[in-house]
């Protein structure tokens, strides 16, 4: 049950730092293009690799701590769901290279920051 609290706490933390994180992402770019949700998810899957590897070769292999931050945190913090509803309106809005583009860069620039948070963390 500690472990289902930890990934609850973990999970509202991790809302609110992608809300306020998209928020100033968006007010410094603008909001012709989902660049807040880009940017979550980029970091979000960095973290997710260094943080993976950390837990699971180099520290403690506390499960509650593992699931509270990589289940919770990074689980509220990453936002496919957001990133799966702007493309999918930008197709609806006929922005058919703008949809393509934060496809192609999601997948790319996501699996590429969690290749090298994986590096980063096997480097510590």
């Amino acid at each position: 049950m500690i472990q289902v609290l930890a990934i609850g706490i973990g999970g509202a933390v991790g809302s609110i730092l992608r809300f306020l994180m998209s928020t100033w992402v968006h007010a410094w770019a603008g909001r012709g293009f989902p660049y807040g949700t880009l940017a979550v998810n980029v970091l979000g899957c960095l973290l997710m690799g260094l943080l993976f590897v950390l837990f699971m070769e180099r520290l403690s292999n506390d499960t509650v701590w593992r699931a509270g931050i990589l289940i919770g945190v990074l689980g509220g913090f990453t936002t496919f769901s957001a990133f799966s509803i702007e493309t999918f309106n930008l197709v609806e809005q006929g922005a058919y290279l703008k949809a393509a583009v934060n496809t192609g860069a999601s997948l790319v620039l996501c699996i590429g920051a969690t290749g090298i948070g994986v590096f980063l963390g096997r480097q510590i």
